[in-house]
């Protein structure tokens, strides 16, 4: 609650005018802004600075002041041309490219008559225009529109405290031990009260910009006055509204994620990763969601600069390493920098072998290995089938937990089909096992080598730890593993992927216990979901998913599901419809958190329901 004090009725406002600061060069937006000012770069149909003006105008303001510098004329032609309703002042700053926007908002304050209060607005941002209704809403005198600091944002961050702005941290000002824990990040959004720009802020920028330091952010005198208790600012933090602000080309393709919905699924297959780009509960990837452990992630912050300054281990090492960890023999493995590191060597070494894979598994089989036969996983193995066809190829893949189903075989009836098929090469991904109740075969074959059996395991989804790009390879026949450690580079592991595999050996029991607590999760999360009519069936898994037939016949009904999701509530699955012969819609959900499975299956019933 605001004070008392502060409080004015909104109907009761002098109307308000804007300023919008559009002077700068944007040398991070090259090469896009070559030849376009970057507020006029389209997302969505249509520009960053359109979409401010009607931001604007949807609460009134129709006078604005708009500083301009690069493409100065473009910018000016563009609001003339589309927004006739404007009465627009610009104020030209011919120093654009040497000095900051302290000195942008200088101009425009040295000529604005503060007969109303003033909305301050970067050309660089794309906002709801409910945000903008809060902005105004807002009973303070001065007020900036914040939000809790996040991955990918960067800029000028504040503290916030009993809803008021009480420390201004601009960007240069965030040192090597400076902490974004309990941060927020400013909008450049601000509404400030006439008086204060007039008689306090004014004046100081003035001040600043022409005779102390004309290359600094405006926020440096926002920070000054706002500790003076008459001249605080009031924190209206974002609950959930859509905003970006477009730094570089990397904040476009998140920017147009946001305000694009019904591209979000194309941005995210394009992508295959950097979802922290996107604000998105991801259900498709898989990986531990209660590992590492909080102890951990602060034993790799602290430990974070030396790393980045230091190079990996030797492959011999790493090997050493990694054997500590899975209590097998050394010279067996190769540790890998992710599983997938090892498909080309998969694909040269059996380009010409007679293989056979399972169907409606992990695609980079199929992709090196376009030749092989199929056996189906329709979900669930013919296992009686696959023994007696073994024999009649060189390599028989097994994923065990099966990628998609979720089919998960005895051990022991792949380590004696092995055994007794001496003359076939058994390749055994266990990237999902620790999530099954079932144990590795490299404890089988510790115990009883077999030169016909290669161990292949991504750490990835077990550790929760996708990107250090963590796995190995293991064989029992020397000339297999020194093979694929041939083709290995020399630093074949980041620093912090090394450092991991050091920690784990002091977190065995977290380990563990996150293991179970995923298996708990997976199964609730499976009874709770066969309850739903809009499900058809889910078969056992043994990964840290599940498989969704739906009751939907139509063949794209899980497209559209997924589409929904996106679009309505920002959570991602996985469309396997196309990894299965009969086309029925399917989709994959990763387990997370039990809380975040709820929200998973309040967002299913909420959009089968509008679809």
């Amino acid at each position: 609650m605001k004070n008392t004090e502060e409080s004015t009725a909104v109907a009761a406002r002098q109307p308000l005018q804007a300023v919008v600061l559009a002077a700068g060069f944007a040398r991070r937006m090259q090469p896009l802004s070559d030849n376009c000012h970057k507020a006029l770069l389209n997302v969505g149909g249509t520009t960053i600075l359109g979409r401010i003006m009607d931001n604007l105008l949807h609460v009134g303001i129709s006078d604005v002041t708009v500083v301009t510098g690069y493409r100065a004329d473009d910018v000016e032609a563009f609001v003339r041309e589309h927004y006739p309703q404007i009465n627009l002042r610009v104020v030209h700053n011919a120093d654009f490219r040497t000095t900051n926007n302290i000195v942008s908002l200088s101009m425009a304050f040295d000529v604005m008559d503060f007969d109303a209060d003033v909305v301050l607005v970067e050309s660089d941002l794309l906002f709801d225009p409910s945000l903008m209704d809060r902005l105004v809403a807002n009973p303070g005198t001065n007020v900036a529109l914040l939000d809790r600091y996040r991955t990918g944002m960067d800029g000028t961050v504040v503290d916030v405290r009993d809803g008021y702005v009480t420390d201004v941290y601009p960007g240069d000002t965030q040192g090597e031990d400076f902490s974004y824990k309990d941060k927020f990040k400013t909008l450049n959004i601000y509404r400030f009260d006439k008086s204060f720009c007039q008689n306090a802020f004014r004046p100081m920028l003035h001040t600043y910009a022409n005779d102390i330091d004309d290359n600094v952010y405006y926020e440096v005198v926002l920070g000054m006055l706002s500790n003076i208790k008459a001249h605080r600012i009031s924190a209206e933090i974002v609950e959930g509204e859509r905003w970006a602000e477009v730094d570089d080309p990397n904040d476009l393709a998140v920017a147009s994620y946001q305000f694009e919905p019904g591209r979000r699924s194309e941005i995210l297959d394009s992508s295959f990763g950097g979802h922290w780009n996107f604000d998105v509960m991801d259900f498709s990837f898989m990986r531990n969601a209660y590992f590492p452990t909080g102890p951990m992630i602060a034993a790799m912050r602290l430990a974070l600069p030396e790393l980045l300054a230091d190079y990996g281990s030797a492959q011999s090492v790493l090997n050493e390493k990694m054997s500590y960890f899975l209590k097998c023999d050394q010279h067996r493995l190769q540790v890998l920098h992710g599983a997938s590191q090892i498909f080309p060597m998969m694909g040269r070494r059996y380009h010409d072998a007679r293989v056979t894979i399972p169907s409606a598994s992990f695609g980079e089989y199929a992709r090196w290995l376009p030749n092989a036969t199929v056996y189906p996983d329709g979900p669930g193995i013919d296992w009686t089938a696959l023994s007696a066809s073994a024999p009649d190829f060189d390599v028989v893949v097994v994923v065990n937990p099966n990628t998609s189903t979720g089919t998960t075989l005895p051990t022991a009836a792949i380590f004696d089909l092995a055994k007794a098929t001496p003359n076939t090469l058994f390749w055994v991904d266990e990237s999902f096992l620790a999530f099954s109740d079932e144990q590795s075969i490299v404890r089988l074959l510790e115990e009883e080598p077999l030169e016909n059996v290669v161990v292949l395991v991504s750490l990835s989804k077990s550790l929760g730890v996708p990107g250090l790009r963590l796995g190995y390879v293991y064989s029992c026949d020397a000339e297999v593993t020194a093979a694929f450690g041939a083709e290995l580079p020399v630093w074949n592991l980041s620093s912090p992927a090394e450092y991991l595999l050091e920690l784990l050996l002091k977190f065995g029991p977290a380990y563990e216990r996150s293991l179970a607590l995923t298996r708990s999760d997976r199964d609730e999360l499976r009874t709770a979901l066969l309850d739903e009519s809009f499900i058809s069936s889910i078969p056992v898994s043994g990964g840290n998913f599940l498989l969704l037939e739906l009751a939907n016949p139509d063949g794209d009904f899980a497209t559209r599901l997924r589409n929904e999701l996106l679009a309505t509530h920002d959570i991602e699955v996985k469309n396997v419809t196309d990894k299965f012969s009969d086309r029925r819609p399917r989709i994959r959900v990763a387990c997370r958190t039990a809380s975040e499975n709820q929200t998973l299956l309040a967002a299913l019933r909420e959009a089968v329901a509008v679809l």
